[in-house]
């Protein structure tokens, strides 16, 4: 029985992704494609490779609604595979309409 829940326990652990999002409002996640996606690459177990996205030229001087960084499970798995010495992290934007701003 102890096999099955440490199993459990595992799948669970492995299928799992984090990630922060932060809103201009006080509305919920936007769920809609971002205007902006892209995989940054760190290594040593985040330790090296400090990035930062340029919001106002990502969304061409529109305001930001949304944005978010995400570890998907791909973004795991490649981090399992290298035993943490790469280890990738997906930016994400999402920018006001023209009529919403």
């Amino acid at each position: 029985m102890d096999k099955i829940l440490i199993a459990f326990a595992l799948a669970i652990l492995m299928s799992a992704c984090s990630s922060v999002t932060v809103r201009t409002d006080q509305l919920s996640k936007n769920r809609e494609p971002p205007n902006f996606q892209k995989r940054y690459n760190y290594y040593w177990w985040g330790l090296k490779g400090g990035h930062a996205v340029n919001v106002r030229l990502e969304c061409q001087g529109k305001p930001v609604e949304q944005m978010q960084s995400l570890y998907t499970t791909s973004d795991w798995l490649l981090g399992l595979v290298t035993v943490g010495i790469y280890l990738p992290r997906t930016a994400r934007i999402w920018c006001m309409e023209e009529n919403n701003a």
